[in-house]
């Protein structure tokens, strides 16, 4: 039976929840800091901070951008983090979390 094909116990899921879960909110921390340092390089005007949905002072075009690249380095950052989560419970444990 490979990995792939191996089944999650419901013991494994449940005590992978926990470590999910604070996964989760270390990728949307760091998520938040590369998106801003990103975001901080990338801008050409003296104010550095992103635009927010609300503010109306930046064009419709900028504010769906900063929106774009956050989304997809959140993204990218979350799996990262889940995933090695549950290699390093997998490792420990002996059983993959999800499936």
């Amino acid at each position: 039976m490979t990995q792939r094909e191996q089944q999650t116990s419901k013991s494994a899921a449940i005590l992978y929840r926990p470590v999910g879960i604070t996964s989760s909110i270390i990728a949307g921390v760091i998520a938040g800091q590369i998106f801003q340092q990103v975001w901080k390089r990338a801008s050409t005007d003296e104010y550095s901070d992103p635009p927010g949905p609300l503010q109306t002072e930046y064009p419709l075009k900028e504010v769906l951008l900063a929106a774009a690249v956050q989304s997809a380095i959140f993204g990218v950052v979350r799996t990262l983090v889940n995933r090695g989560g549950a290699r390093v419970f997998e490792r420990m444990t002996g059983e993959w979390p999800g499936d």
